[in-house]
C-alpha cells in the first residue's frame, strides 16, 4: 500500500504542472488582460497603466510569469488577486465554506433518495413503480439546472415560502446562533433541491442498471440455490457489488466542490467558489483563476486516489497490483 501511495503521489506532480501550465496558457492567450478595461478609461494615464502592469507582472513573458507563480505556490503562496487586491488563498477560503455546505448537502440529498429508489425499481423491474419512477428520472435528467433554478426562483417569488436568492438574510449578523443556522438552511433549500435533482435522477438510473446486471450473475444464482431469501441476496450480495461505481463517483465529486455549483451560484446569487471563479474568468484575474484551477485539480486527483483506496477496502476482488496496472 505504501509503495502504491508513493507512486500515485509522485504521478500527481507532472499532472498538476501540466494542468496548471495549460490553464495559464489558455487564460494568457485570451484577448486583452485585466487592465484592458482600465486602458479605455481616459481619466487613467498610460503611465499609471504601465506602473500597474509592472506591479502585477503582466509585462513579462508568459513562461516567466508562470514559473514565478509556480515558485510562489511551492512556497504556499497563490499570489494576489488583481481584482480584489487580497491574497488568493484568503479569497478562496472565505468562499469555500458556502460552496462546500451547498455541494455536500445536495450530494447527501441526492444519494439518500436516489439509491433506495434505484433499489426499489430494480427489484420490481417492469412494475408500475419502475415505469413511473424511471419516467420521473428521465424527466429530471432532461431539465437544465439553470432552467430549474429560474423556476424555483419564480416559485419562491410567487409563494414567499423561500428566499429569492442570496446566501443569508440582510439581518443575519443580528440573529442569535440558532436563528443563523435556520436562516442558512432556509436559503439552502432551493439550491440544494436544484443541484440534487439532476444527480438524483442519474444516480437512480445507475443503481437500477447495476442491480439488474448483477442480479443475473453466477454468484447470485449460487446464493439463491443455497436457499437464501431474496432480501438477503439483494442487500448482502447484489447491493454490495453494485456500490463500486458509486465509490468512484464519490471520489470524483470532491472536485465538484469547487466549480460544480458555479451556474446555480450565479443564477441564485450565492457567494461561493463557483461564482468567484466565474467572475475571475470574466475579469481575467489570472492569479485567482490559477488558484481555483490548482485546488480543483488537487481535489480531483486526491478524490480519485481516495476512491481507489476505498474500492480496495470494500471489494476483495480488487487489489493494489490491479490498480497499478491501470
Amino acid at each position: 500500500m505504501l509503495r502504491y501511495l508513493i507512486k500515485r503521489i509522485l504521478n500527481m506532480i507532472p499532472l498538476l504542472i501540466g494542468i496548471t501550465f495549460l490553464s495559464f496558457l489558455i487564460i494568457s492567450l485570451a484577448p486583452g488582460n485585466f487592465l484592458s478595461n482600465l486602458k479605455m478609461n481616459p481619466s487613467i494615464s498610460p503611465e499609471v497603466i504601465h506602473q500597474m502592469e509592472v506591479e502585477f507582472g503582466l509585462n513579462q513573458p508568459l513562461l516567466v510569469r508562470y514559473f514565478k507563480w509556480l515558485w510562489a505556490v511551492l512556497h504556499l503562496n497563490m499570489g494576489i488577486s488583481l481584482a480584489y487586491r487580497v491574497n488568493v488563498a484568503f479569497l478562496i477560503e472565505s468562499r469555500a465554506v458556502n460552496t462546500i455546505i451547498l455541494s455536500v448537502a445536495s450530494m447527501i440529498f441526492a444519494w439518500v433518495i436516489a439509491i433506495p429508489i434505484g433499489i426499489i425499481v430494480a427489484v420490481r423491474q417492469n412494475s408500475i413503480w419502475d415505469r413511473v419512477l424511471s419516467f420521473l428520472a428521465f424527466f429530471g435528467m432532461s431539465i437544465p439546472n439553470f432552467f430549474l433554478a429560474f423556476l424555483m426562483i419564480y416559485v419562491a417569488l410567487r409563494t414567499g415560502w423561500f428566499p429569492i436568492g442570496g446566501t443569508f438574510s440582510v439581518d443575519y449578523d443580528t440573529l442569535d446562533p440558532i436563528a443563523k443556522v435556520a436562516d442558512r438552511i432556509n436559503h439552502l433549500i432551493l439550491p440544494v433541491f436544484v443541484l440534487g435533482i439532476a444527480s438524483m435522477a442519474s444516480l437512480m438510473r445507475l443503481m437500477r442498471s447495476q442491480i439488474l446486471e448483477i442480479k443475473n450473475s453466477d454468484f447470485v444464482r449460487t446464493a439463491r440455490a443455497k436457499g437464501l431469501s431474496e432480501r438477503v441476496v439483494v442487500y448482502k450480495h447484489v447491493l454490495r457489488n453494485a456500490l463500486n461505481p458509486f465509490i468512484t463517483m464519490a471520489g470524483y465529486s470532491l472536485a465538484d466542490l469547487l466549480g460544480g455549483a458555479a451556474l446555480i451560484e450565479a443564477v441564485m446569487n450565492l457567494q461561493g467558489l463557483g461564482l468567484l471563479l466565474l467572475n475571475a474568468v470574466r475579469s481575467l484575474d489570472v492569479y485567482l483563476v490559477m488558484g481555483s484551477v490548482l485546488i480543483g485539480a488537487v481535489l480531483l486527483l486526491v478524490g480519485n486516489l481516495l476512491a481507489d483506496l476505498a474500492l480496495v477496502a470494500v471489494d476483495p476482488r480488487v487489489d493494489f497490483s490491479a490498480l497499478e496496472s491501470q
